[in-house]
């Protein structure tokens, strides 16, 4: 008996879950629709734009911008080892 109390309860559930699924498909679907979009899988971009994307660009740094950086960390050493000492 319990068995079968059993199989009817998860029988139950599974036409609730599959009600609610459809619920929530439908309500999915006009959420796309008022966003303008379709049901269906997305549109792929076009060739040109994903071949734009596909390679990483590559920034260089002249050799002025990295000696003002490593002076600009050379000035932050210098005034966190003077904080330090005048900490000791």
């Amino acid at each position: 008996m319990a068995l079968q109390l059993d199989q009817a309860l998860l029988q139950a559930a599974l036409v609730g879950y599959q009600k609610q699924l459809e619920e929530l498909e439908a309500k999915m679907a006009e959420l796309k629709r008022r966003l303008g979009q379709t049901s269906g899988p997305r549109k792929q971009a076009s060739a040109p734009a994903a071949a734009k994307h596909s390679a990483p660009r590559q920034h260089r740094m002249s050799e002025e911008g990295r000696a003002r950086i490593a002076a600009a960390q050379r000035a932050r050493w210098a005034k966190a080892k003077k904080a330090a000492k005048n900490n000791d």
